[in-house]
């Protein structure tokens, strides 16, 4: 580290750009693991010359510090069971921290079976028909599919799930509304 004096007479410590970098990594990873991406852009915002970055980073990935395969598996994981999230809105969160397209699907793959999404989506619907109670049946089912579309799952999955819950109660879903296939997730091809 460099030090001179100001003009106003106050030491100033110029710090070595790859300790800036050092640092600033490892306080935001000390509060929440990040993505490569997620610490470099934090980088860039705090004037860290390109080149440093890369190597810091690059060095971090090296000695397990960054992973950003292990980010989206505990990603997946941990949003998958506490929110109810599908795998289609876990791609896209996952996408916008700067997951690669291979590392998420990987994730998706291993962290979330078709078997899993159906049962976290009966889950959901279970907990919330009771509030659509004395409602007409479209009413509930809008609203039923509108909650489960905010958390990524397709329609076909999402009107098969609450026709089964509705008729369950002793009541039918509207059909017209039903769409006619299970809508494929295109977010991770």
């Amino acid at each position: 580290m460099a030090r001179h004096k100001r003009e106003d007479g106050t030491e100033q410590v110029d710090e070595d750009p790859e300790a800036r970098a050092r640092q600033v990594c490892l306080t935001l990873l000390t509060l929440a693991p990040r993505t490569r991406a997620q610490l470099a852009v934090a980088l860039r915002k705090r004037g860290i010359p390109d080149g440093v970055a890369d190597e810091v980073l690059a060095r971090f990935e090296d000695v397990g510090l960054i992973d950003d395969a292990a980010f989206a598996r505990s990603w997946v994981e941990s949003r998958h069971y506490s929110r109810g999230l599908a795998g289609r809105a876990l791609s896209a969160e996952l996408k916008q921290r700067g997951v690669a397209a291979d590392e998420i699907r990987a994730a998706l793959d291993e962290q979330l079976s078709p078997d899993a999404e159906v049962t976290a989506a009966r889950r959901l619907v279970e907990r919330r028909i009771a509030g659509t109670r004395g409602l007409p049946a479209d009413q509930r089912t809008r609203r039923l599919a509108g909650m489960l579309a905010r958390k990524g799952y397709p329609p076909g999955l999402a009107y098969r799930v609450i026709r089964e819950a509705l008729e369950a109660e002793g009541e039918s879903a509207p059909l017209e509304d039903e769409p006619p296939f299970d809508y494929e997730d295109s977010d991770t091809e």
